[in-house]
């Protein structure tokens, strides 16, 4: 029998939405044809009754024909597929308009399935709405749904569902819901959406002309409905108040400000006393209805996080080098640190409060296990027991500089303690103005929180030392600190004695978050890769082992923080001495390892699990889960990085965990299947000249040989190539290598030529024989460390972004370059490369990568096998060449030279012949001119015309 699967596996178009009793019709009305010696799928159109292919877009139309008939009741002859819409002289066709029952004439409903992505979809159907008057628009792609109700002005408003045929609008719109209809019918997973596709859609609807702050009224209305689902959460019987009942525009406004006034009352200290909703009744209205049946609550946050970090991305967040940190990464953390009820924490760059807030969950998981007390609703719909939220009120802190992130962060945490909250606004790196900050309108908001942070202070008055057991960030790591009176405060700020003119933000935070633990205390930091790498750096690294046992690093993939930034970083774990939790010592294993799965694609978006079958994956509270490798989500899917740590934990007998319970055949296979490795202290001191600390330099797949090689050993020199300016002209100057001339392991021909360069310049940097070219960096990471050798002298030099080596007698040039174009040789490439937006391995680098020592002989044998393939590489360029001469001749274009000319005129009846473009570029003399030629031969057709 014909599947759907194959059909929808390289097509934006799925066949998520629908039931497996509507996949299977469709499966089973499918057949195959041959069509030019292919065989190619048709089905007979339920509608229509006749053959037509079946696309994948088709597919999603059969399938929502039979979802009308058999789930909503319609039947066939209220449906019409391709009906004609006109616009004026233009027609257009609907792909299925629905009939209404009395009138049959009269557009009902109008889908649209062809547009694969929403935004098309919306403005294809709006102008068939409003050209029709059909009162409602369903769109999808057979992944994702929506329902629409056209309101004038041509506005469309968000609704559940569309009617049945025994229905009509009103029965949808007016019909009571509580918190039970809310879990059951939630719109995100209905319609497999994020909170922030609505918010973008509310943007595009009527938000971006509401002349309102958007962060604020968004704010407000998450805010709001929050309160609302946790009242009718805690009064299951409760109707919810945050919904569209069909009631006038002014009256449902004047419900939902009363519904924010209640939760302010609740929630203080996020919303001034007098703050109102500004948005009109009619965009209300349609806020309103896209959010009501959007359910907030969920086990992990990421709801609600998805939204908070669109919206402020788009403002202040991304200049500041500070994002949202993703929930996974944030819970390995947690689950490597195990807090403890009776322990306190704090994160000093709280963002959206995700590490306190995901600290809060784990604790209270062990509490409600502890009383026998089910937690299928960790965040907060029911109330917790004392204990939960006391916990709250009494050991969770966080503190952020930025405003807008402090009253997101106080939302979450409010709701969590029930009303209480110690998310403060501060600027935690300058704490010798924290008395200037805390006024009288401050300590009105948070001051209790204020006061719990003063008793756990080092010393009394002392803003500079605390008494946490943990502290988990992300601080921001872009830009610097340049206040010297900041600077002054902190060792790591200073060289020599001096205070240094300017300092990383993350740098400081690394000192100032040690300052905030007690002797013992653990944290965890994610820090840029640099901090574990780069040779300046090595002192931060001193720095750190003087005063903590460095406990694990893990290397984040670089597409975490994708969309925002590229940047390659790590979660840096650390526990500080103490005689009693742990005690100094000289030397110890660090655990080491790198993150395989990128749980991001290269545009941010994120990766899901999914089922044996195609669908996707979903947890206990029916949320999707990102695929990593950083820890076993729920036990759906395998054990992870933070699962092999806490073996290690428990075999190195730290404080935190439980102690006698290694499993070292788990903790062995886990080490096997991941890529995390064990190195001593004093082996990493020893390993290069700056103490390297980056997981990847650790965890990367080594081989066995009897010995190795620096490439500081191999190499008599070293250069880079040109930076002065290449430009298009042929007609003179110095021939440079670019990037893109370096072909198989060999060098190409230079298309571009350097005007600026001295003679002198161009001799030194002239590539001869034995030379083996390098590329420095690039976008691509696949790209950077590759190599070319040069097999003969060449007039010619190279540009910047590659660099030239020159061997030694240890190693000739074609050996090093096969071996750092192979697997092993990729790998040792990959560990000492910088990695970020651009990947850099730059010559210093290279002289750390470790290189086998090869006998004579063999690298003969290389040699040898290298001048063969360059002797192919050669004569495959004559023939390509000699078959384009004997083209050339058979067109009778041997002597053709195009026109020069770069202007045109063109009748309008002839651009159109043309496909109607109008493309400047498209009419130049000299495209006029092969044309003309390639129609005579072709006896009056274009060759075009031939396909």
């Amino acid at each position: 029998m014909f599947s759907l699967e194959n059909l929808f596996s390289d097509s934006a178009h799925k066949s998520t939405i629908f039931e497996p009793a509507q996949i299977a019709a469709i499966e089973a009305a499918a057949y195959a044809k041959t069509v030019r010696g292919k065989l190619t799928p048709f089905i007979k159109c339920f509608i229509r009754g006749k053959e037509i292919r079946l696309t994948p877009e088709e597919a999603v139309r059969q399938m929502f024909i039979r979802k009308l008939i058999d789930e909503y009741g319609y039947q066939p002859e209220q449906i019409q597929v391709e009906h004609a819409i006109h616009f004026g002289r233009e027609t257009k066709r609907a792909d299925i308009v629905i009939f209404e029952t009395n009138r049959p004439t009269v557009e009902y409903i109008i889908v649209e399935v062809k547009k694969p992505k929403l935004k098309d979809g919306k403005e294809q159907l709006r102008s068939y709405c409003h050209a029709t008057g059909a009162t409602m628009g369903v769109w999808t792609n057979g992944e994702k749904i929506s329902f629409y109700h056209r309101k004038d002005p041509n506005y469309f408003e968000d609704i559940p569902d569309i009617p049945h045929a025994v229905q009509k609008l009103k029965d949808i719109l007016h019909e009571r819901r509580t918190i039970a209809n809310l879990i059951a019918e939630d719109k995100l997973l209905r319609e497999n959406k994020t909170l922030a596709d609505l918010i973008r859609e509310l943007e595009d609807e009527v938000l971006a002309n509401a002349g309102v702050d958007v962060f604020e009224e968004v704010f407000k209305l998450i805010y709001t409905k929050l309160f609302d689902e946790m009242l009718g959460g805690r009064d299951r019987s409760r109707n919810l108040e945050f919904w569209n009942y069909g009631e006038s525009d002014a009256q449902l406004k004047d419900t939902i400000q009363k519904l924010f006034d209640r939760a302010k009352e609740k929630w203080p200290g996020v919303f001034a006393e007098d703050d109102k909703i500004k948005l009109t009744p009619s965009h209300l209205a349609i806020c309103v209805s896209s959010l009501q049946n959007v359910k907030l609550f969920n086990s992990n946050l990421d709801v609600i996080d998805d939204a908070f970090e669109y919206l402020m991305s788009k403002s202040q967040k991304g200049e500041k080098g500070q994002f949202f940190t993703p929930r996974y990464v944030i819970d390995m953390c947690v689950r490597m640190l195990n807090p403890k009820p009776s322990e306190t924490m704090i994160d000093t760059a709280a963002g959206s409060c995700g590490f306190p807030v995901h600290t809060t969950f784990y604790v209270w998981k062990n509490i409600l296990d502890a009383k026998g007390i089910p937690q299928s609703h960790l965040f907060t719909l029911e109330r917790k027991p004392p204990e939960c939220e006391d916990y709250v009120a009494k050991n969770i802190f966080a503190i952020d500089f930025d405003e807008k992130t402090v009253r997101v962060a106080r939302t979450l945490n409010l709701i969590a303690g029930d009303g209480k909250t110690n998310v403060l606004h501060l600027n935690t790196l300058d704490y010798g103005r924290w008395n200037e900050t805390i006024t009288e309108d401050w300590l009105d908001i948070y001051n209790e929180g204020w006061k719990g942070l003063r008793k756990l202070r080092a010393k009394k008055d002392d803003n500079s030392r605390f008494n946490f057991d943990i502290v988990m960030a992300n601080p921001p790591f872009a830009g610097d600190i340049k206040e010297s009176r900041i600077i002054a405060r902190y060792e790591l700020g200073r060289k020599n004695g001096k205070v240094k003119p300017k300092v990383g933000r993350d740098i400081l935070f690394i000192e100032r978050n040690l300052n905030f633990l007690k002797p013992g205390g653990r944290m965890a930091i994610v820090l840029p890769q640099g901090r574990f790498n780069n040779s300046s750096d090595k002192f931060i690294r001193d720095f750190i082992a003087e005063r903590c046992r460095i406990l694990a690093v893990v290397g984040l993939h670089g597409n975490v923080f994708k969309p925002h930034t590229g940047t390659k970083t790590s979660v840096l774990f650390v526990q500080k001495w103490d005689d009693e939790l742990c005690p100094y010592r000289e030397d110890y294993p660090i655990f080491f390892a790198t993150m395989r799965e990128p749980s991001k694609d290269n545009s941010g978006e994120k990766i899901l699990e999914t089922t044996s079958d195609g669908k996707l994956l979903r947890d206990t509270n029916h949320h999707t889960i990102v695929r990593h490798d950083l820890f076993n989500h729920d036990g759906l899917t395998r054990d992870g990085i933070a699962e092999a740590f806490i073996e290690f934990a428990r075999r190195e007998g730290l404080s935190f965990f439980e102690q006698g319970s290694f499993d070292a055949v788990k903790y062995r296979r886990l080490s096997e299947e991941l890529e995390c490795t064990e190195k001593f202290l004093s082996t990493c001191a020893a390993a290069t000249d700056y103490f390297r600390l980056e997981a990847e330099y650790y965890n990367a797949e080594t081989f066995s040989c009897a010995k190795l090689l620096r490439g500081k050993n191999i190499i008599n020199e070293i250069q880079y190539g040109t930076s002065k300016f290449c430009d298009e002209n042929s007609a003179g100057g110095y021939p440079v290598l670019r990037l893109n001339e370096l072909q198989n392991g060999f060098i190409g021909v230079p298309q571009k030529f350097c005007h600026i360069l001295t003679k002198a310049e161009f001799e030194l940097l002239r590539l001869r024989k034995g030379d083996v070219l390098i590329i420095r960096t690039n976008g691509n990471p696949n790209l950077v460390g590759q190599a070319a050798v040069v097999m003969r002298d060449k007039n010619f030099a190279f540009a910047s972004y590659l660099f030239r080596v020159v061997t030694n007698d240890l190693i000739n040039p074609e050996t090093l370059m096969a071996f750092l174009n192979c697997r092993y040789g990729r790998i040792e490439i990959d560990k000492n490369s910088m990695k970020g937006n651009q990947t850099n391995f730059s010559p210093a680098k290279f002289r750390d990568i470790n290189i086998p020592a090869f006998g004579k002989v063999f690298q003969a044998r290389i040699t040898d096998i290298v001048c063969a393939a360059f002797d192919l590489s050669e004569r495959a360029d004559e023939n390509y060449h000699a078959a384009e001469k004997i083209l050339s001749a058979a067109l009778g274009l041997d002597n053709f030279t195009p026109s020069t000319q770069n202007i045109a005129i063109k009748n309008f009846s002839a651009s159109f012949t043309a496909n109607g473009r109008l493309d400047a570029e498209f009419y130049q003399p000299k495209y006029d001119d092969i044309e003309s030629i390639l129609t005579d031969l072709s006896g009056g057709r274009r060759v075009k015309d031939f396909f």
